[in-house]
């Protein structure tokens, strides 16, 4: 906590200024000078000065009335942009151990000083979380929910797929795993497809009594109108289409019947199963007057549509002229496997099917038309996700559905805070405002594609140059 003087200071900084000696007061921490200032919610602002002191902005003032500013670190912005640090909102650390200790170096090195961990066992995630915030400014802050909470059968399994979840057979069951959940420090709980209407029930009314938002995937045994409301975030635009068609209720009728499971099939195979037989059916019969009142039920809850991922056979990460300097930086195991896929994939003839990838960028388009909230994710690593990079991609697609740049910062910026609450200390460059912030080359209002021009980071208030984000990277 800042003393009573550097307090008053703040308060009374141009009369300080204009009558104190640079010995008279300590320095500040960081002083950014000359640089224009963007963010979603003020207006752009040219030619300033902005302090930073103890992890916080403490004064933003024109540059011409900022003479003799006394600070630790001193940045000439002449030319350069000044945002918000930038979230991911849909991450998983522990996915793929190979990525796990590279990520956090990834993520700052693209400007990225927020995370959102979407699902992990604690077993895996929790000493991740502990290294994360051990390295101080040189990792992201992290908000991570622990496993995903799915039904009595589990998709990501540890055995099919990788162990992110864990099985919530009974609403009891349920309420016992987020005791434990909570009780890890998590900051939110995720809800996954296999839960029953019952467990779902259950886990609301826990995360309320604990006052934890809850994010998750629309569960195969309910309609996308019906959770919205409960929850504060869904992702992946996932089963959206199964609440669009003319006879929802037969739908899902169907999926109830399947989800009995009465052939045991493994939970991946199960849910495959279902997303196999009814959701590109579901595209091809949407019902526009159904669909619409889906859409206004969706203007609930925070969508975090993942467009970077769903659209990948429209949009093929691999080919975009930028993607071999970006897979320079990860891991080598990964990029040789990567490199072997992307080889196969640019040699096969089999024809490829956008439905989906068309549909998701429409949708995405008609829910932010609309006033959905919409935050940004990209699921990495999965689904040729690179760390920090993808969020970009993600960024520019959201204006190629008619986003304008600073609704597409927006999704990256304040409503991440706003679904935690924060949005009174972060998401903004304002005084008080906690000092994560990138500095960034180009102007992102007139190309949304310069929040990749990353000259420097501030995070938590200390200041990562371009040749310090440059030695965070460990591609070994």
């Amino acid at each position: 906590m800042m003393s009573a003087f550097r307090f008053a200071l703040i308060l009374f900084l141009p009369l300080t200024l204009a009558t104190c000696s640079q010995d008279d007061v300590k320095p500040f921490d960081l002083a950014i000078t000359n640089v224009t200032l963007i963010d979603a919610v003020n207006p752009i602002r040219n030619n300033q000065t902005v302090l930073i002191d103890e992890g916080r902005i403490v004064a933003i003032m024109d540059s011409d009335s900022a003479d003799d500013i006394a600070a630790n670190e001193l940045v000439d912005g002449s030319g350069q942009y000044l945002i918000p640090g930038l979230w991911d909102f849909h991450v998983h650390f522990t996915f793929d151990a190979r990525f796990t200790d590279s990520m956090a170096g990834l993520f700052l090195y693209h400007g990225v000083t927020n995370v959102r961990d979407t699902g992990g066992l604690l077993d895996d995630l929790l000493p991740v979380v502990d290294a994360l915030r051990n390295a101080g400014a040189e990792a992201p802050s992290i908000w991570y929910s622990g496993p995903l909470l799915d039904g009595a059968d589990v998709v990501y399994d540890g055995v099919n797929f990788p162990g992110l979840g864990i099985a919530n057979p009974t609403p009891e069951a349920a309420r016992a795993n987020i005791a434990k959940i909570h009780a890890a420090g998590a900051s939110f709980l995720k809800i996954y497809e296999m839960v029953t209407p019952e467990v779902f029930a259950a886990i609301v009314d826990e995360a309320r009594t604990r006052n934890l938002p809850i994010d998750g995937h629309v569960p195969l045994s309910m309609r996308a109108r019906d959770v919205a409301p409960q929850v504060q975030s869904l992702e992946h635009l996932r089963n959206y289409e199964m609440d669009c068609v003319s006879d929802p209720e037969l739908w899902l009728a169907t999926r109830q019947q399947e989800l009995a499971n009465p052939n045991n099939e493994p939970g991946n195979v199960l849910r495959s199963r279902l997303h196999s037989l009814q959701r590109l059916t579901a595209i091809t019969n949407e019902d526009p007057s159904v669909c619409a009142e889906t859409t206004e039920a969706l203007k609930a809850t925070i969508t975090v549509p993942t467009l970077r991922m769903n659209s990948m056979d429209l949009h093929v990460p691999f080919i975009r002229p930028d993607f071999d300097q970006a897979m320079e930086l990860i891991p080598a195991s990964v990029q040789k496997q990567w490199g072997e896929a992307r080889t196969a994939l640019l040699a096969s003839t089999e024809p490829v099917d956008t439905t989906f990838a068309e549909w998701s960028l429409r949708r995405t388009g008609e829910l932010h038309a609309a006033g959905a909230p919409i935050a940004a994710g990209t699921d990495t690593p999965i689904g040729w996700s690179i760390p920090g990079y993808s969020l970009h991609t993600e960024l520019e697609q959201y204006v190629e559905v008619g986003m304008t740049p600073l609704e597409a910062l927006h999704s990256a910026t304040v409503k991440p805070a706003e679904y935690f609450g924060l949005e009174k200390e972060m998401g903004q460059l304002k005084t008080g405002f906690i000092a994560d912030a990138v500095l960034l080359d180009g102007n992102p209002t007139e190309n949304i594609a310069e929040t990749r021009s990353v000259a420097a980071v501030i995070h938590r208030g200390e200041l990562l140059s371009r040749k310090q984000l440059d030695n965070l990277i460990t591609a070994d």
